[in-house]
């Protein structure tokens, strides 16, 4: 019963909600806790863009999931330029908070490997 009520506001969202708040973000992620049935609430994410020239990440800005699991406005469009981007998610860090442990403290995602499919797919970590 707990996840459902955790998820009837999802499912009876208000549509007079004002989506404007948030400036759309040309990049998006969506976490699931997928052993409790549940968003990723409240895990930090740090965007990263790759130096052509010197082969270094730098940081761009941070964040946090929402109650959805979401993180908008991650980055701007305006900030949005060409180039190769990773988002890193502390996974550690968000199970700690859960009183669980966990066998990845973190995911770093910049190749996204796809398992398709009729009527599913599913990513994982790659090589």
């Amino acid at each position: 019963m707990n996840r459902l009520q955790h998820i009837r506001g999802h499912l009876l969202a208000d549509k007079n909600m004002n989506i404007a708040t948030t400036p759309p973000s040309p990049l998006t992620t969506h976490v699931l806790n997928t052993a409790q049935g549940v968003p990723g609430v409240n895990m930090t994410i740090s965007l990263h863009r790759l130096n052509p020239i010197s082969s270094e990440w730098y940081l761009l800005t941070t964040g946090k999931t929402n109650d959805d699991g979401r993180c908008p406005g991650l980055i701007t469009k305006e900030n949005f330029i060409a180039g190769v981007y990773k988002m890193c998610f502390e996974t550690g860090k968000y199970w700690d908070a859960l009183g669980e442990t966990c066998f990845y403290p973190y995911v770093e995602k910049y190749h996204v490997p796809l398992l398709l499919s009729r009527f599913s797919y599913s990513t994982y970590r790659g090589s």
